[in-house]
């Protein structure tokens, strides 16, 4: 038995040329809506994503203007206060002094042994920054380090005791309610390096810092070669800096504590390059803003440019920074006149200093 077929109705020449256009314009649209559902996904990611920093920033983003920000955007309140040398308020010896128990400055004043002997600083990484790189050999002597970083009850003693100006986020040159434990910002290079020679200490080097935050084994955390986000204080997972005593599971191989995050540390040294270093010398080039022209003054636009002075290197990472930036080998750097909400400081001696104070 045949089964018969319905013929194809023959097209013309005109009416396949239409067709070839619907389906043209069908699959045009097609991948346009496409385009468009993904810009949109995209957007609202983003979208999303800045509604998750802004519930995370420490403040109402509406009082930003008259908040304390990163170094470098409140330029003019910073050198109000470099000028301001005098204050009518704040605290005597005595009542500085009465901040604390007995116990809790001796604790606080702790500092832990760091032998002699080589250790590998920097890091091979292929995904590192530049200025961490290339992995060397460091001998060191013996030296000590804080166990903790300066927090504000021990440099209120010091502005006490010397009349140093208080830092810039303190009221009436009074450490804020309930902060005596966390440690001390807003305080540049300079203030950092008054502090650490009136406590007959001074600040550490870079690869006395990085030997004692991360051992002898090239770890790249204090604890490991794993990120532990529980061990530290960083990318807002509190919100603001925390007591230096709060994180006592991610101390160094030596007992230092927040080496990794809390608070971006001031160093001895100027920004420089590794030996051997492949980085760009212009990442080391110290650098200010400054409009070139009339033009550029009056858009207020300026470009950066290069100076003859140097940044003073940071380490550890910050409760602000990218968790990765608090690796044991990471880089930053800054002015030193530079003051910030997460720049704070810790110090560092030699032995024989160590005994001859003993």
């Amino acid at each position: 038995m045949t089964v018969s077929r319905r013929a194809r109705p023959v097209l013309t020449a005109e009416e396949r040329i239409r067709r070839k256009r619907y389906l043209s314009a069908t699959l045009i649209t097609c991948v346009v809506l496409a385009l468009v559902g993904g810009s949109l996904h995209v957007v609202k990611l983003g979208a999303n994503r800045m509604a998750d920093m802004r519930k995370m920033a420490t403040y109402d983003l509406k009082e930003e203007n008259s908040r304390i920000r990163a170094a470098g955007e409140d330029i003019v309140l910073h050198e109000k206060h470099e000028a301001n040398k005098s204050h009518a308020n704040g605290y005597s010896v005595d009542e500085a002094e009465r901040l604390l128990s007995k116990d809790e400055w001796q604790e606080l004043e702790s500092m832990v042994p760091v032998p002699a002997g080589p250790f590998l600083m920097g890091t091979n990484l292929d995904r590192a920054d530049e200025q961490d790189k290339p992995q060397h050999t460091v001998t060191l002597p013996a030296y000590v380090i804080d166990k903790y970083l300066v927090t504000n009850a021990q440099y209120a003693r010091f502005v006490a005791a010397t009349g140093h100006r208080p830092p810039l986020n303190w009221k009436d040159g009074q450490v804020p309610q309930g902060e005596l434990m966390r440690p001390v910002t807003m305080v540049t290079w300079y203030d950092a390096k008054a502090y650490a020679k009136w406590a007959g200490k001074r600040l550490p080097t870079e690869a006395e810092w990085e030997k004692a935050a991360r051992g002898t084994d090239g770890r790249r955390w204090p604890w490991g070669n794993k990120m532990e986000p529980e061990r530290l204080n960083t990318y807002y997972n509190v919100g603001s800096a925390t007591n230096v005593n709060a994180y006592p599971n991610g101390a160094s191989p030596y007992g230092a504590l927040d080496m990794a995050g809390n608070m971006d540390e001031w160093m001895a040294d100027e920004f420089a390059p590794y030996p051997g270093s492949k980085a760009p010398s212009a990442l080391f080039q110290g650098k200010v803003a400054m409009a070139t022209s009339d033009k550029d003054q009056a858009m207020k636009v300026a470009d950066m440019v290069p100076t003859e002075g140097k940044y003073k290197t940071l380490r550890g990472g910050s409760w602000k920074g990218d968790p990765f930036s608090t690796a044991t080998y990471h880089r930053d750097s800054a002015w030193a006149n530079y003051a910030s909400d997460f720049y704070g400081f810790r110090c560092a001696g030699d032995v024989r200093q160590q005994a001859k104070g003993k």
